[in-house]
C-alpha cells in the first residue's frame, strides 16, 4: 500500500450501511469501486456515535431506523464477496459487537471477506490482552488511530500491531470537521512521516474535496473521506460523480 507520488495515493470512502435505505449498502460499495476507489470503510450503524460528528451521527440513526444491524449487514456483506473486488473494512463502536459476540463476529466477518476492523472505543491494552488472539485466528486486521496527541512510544507499539495500515486522525475534534492544512497540521503530519512506520499511514477526519484530499496525501499514504460524501448523498449526488470532484475517474 506505500505509495510514492499523489497520483498512486490511495482513496477510501467511509459510509454507513444501511444508509440512506437498509439496502444501499451494496449498491453503494460497486458504484464507489466502479468510480476508482481503492478501500471502503463501512460504517457499522450505533445509537452513540461519540466520535462522529451531526452528519454522520444522523446517517447512523436513519440506520437504525431502517432495520440495520451487525446481524442484517453481515447478511448483505455476504454478496460482497463475488460482487466488490476492493478492501472493505468495517467500522463501529466496541458494545454492540460486544453483545453480538467477538469471536462470532470476527468468524462472520472472514466468512463475508472483511479486510479489517476499526473500533475507535476499544482500548490498545485490551484489544492486546483479550481479543489479538481471536482477530489473528480469523485474519482481522485491527486498524489503530493515532491523534496529534499520541506519544511517539504509544505509535511505535501500534505500528508493531497493525498489519493493514494506521488511521492518522488530522486533528482530536469529531467527524465532519473541513481540514485545514496550516502549519500545524503539515508539522504533525511530517512528524510522523519522518518516524518511517512499517504500516502505510492513511489520514481521516476533515477530507473533504480535492485541495485537502491532495495536501493531506502529501504526507501519508491515501486518505479517507466520509462526511462530504454522505453529504454529497444527501444531496442527490451520485457515488461516481463525487469521485470525480476528488480526482479521475479509475484513478489509482
Amino acid at each position: 500500500m506505500k505509495t510514492n507520488n499523489n497520483n498512486a495515493k490511495k482513496l477510501s470512502i467511509y459510509y454507513t450501511a444501511g444508509y440512506p435505505d437498509l439496502e444501499s449498502t451494496l449498491p453503494i460499495a460497486k458504484s464507489l469501486e466502479q468510480a476508482g476507489v481503492d478501500f471502503l470503510e463501512i460504517g457499522i450503524p450505533y445509537s452513540d456515535p461519540v466520535a462522529d460528528g451531526p452528519v454522520i451521527q444522523q446517517s447512523s440513526l436513519q440506520s437504525l431506523k431502517n432495520g440495520m444491524s451487525i446481524k442484517v449487514l453481515l447478511e448483505q456483506l455476504s454478496a460482497f464477496k463475488s460482487e466488490v473486488h476492493i478492501p472493505y473494512y468495517l467500522m463501529g463502536y466496541f458494545n454492540p459487537i460486544l453483545q453480538f459476540g467477538v469471536q462470532k463476529f470476527c468468524k462472520k466477518c472472514q466468512e463475508v471477506g472483511v479486510k479489517g476492523l476499526i473500533i475507535p472505543d476499544l482500548p490498545i491494552e485490551v484489544y492486546k490482552k483479550e481479543y489479538q488472539d481471536i482477530f489473528k485466528q480469523y485474519g482481522i486486521s485491527m486498524v489503530f488511530l493515532i491523534t496529534p496527541q499520541t506519544s511517539p512510544e504509544r505509535i511505535r507499539q501500534i505500528d508493531e500491531l497493525s498489519t493493514s495500515f494506521i488511521y492518522l486522525l488530522s486533528s482530536n475534534a469529531t467527524t465532519g470537521k473541513n481540514l485545514a492544512i496550516d502549519e500545524n497540521t503539515s508539522a504533525y503530519f511530517k512528524r510522523i512521516q519522518a518516524m518511517q512506520l512499517k504500516a502505510p499511514l492513511v489520514v481521516g477526519f476533515g477530507i473533504h474535496n480535492k485541495e485537502s484530499f491532495e495536501k493531506s496525501v502529501l504526507y501519508t499514504d491515501g486518505a479517507i473521506i466520509g462526511t462530504a460524501f454522505i453529504k454529497a448523498l444527501n444531496a442527490g449526488v451520485s457515488p461516481e460523480d463525487f469521485i470525480n470532484t476528488i480526482r479521475e475517474k479509475g484513478g489509482n
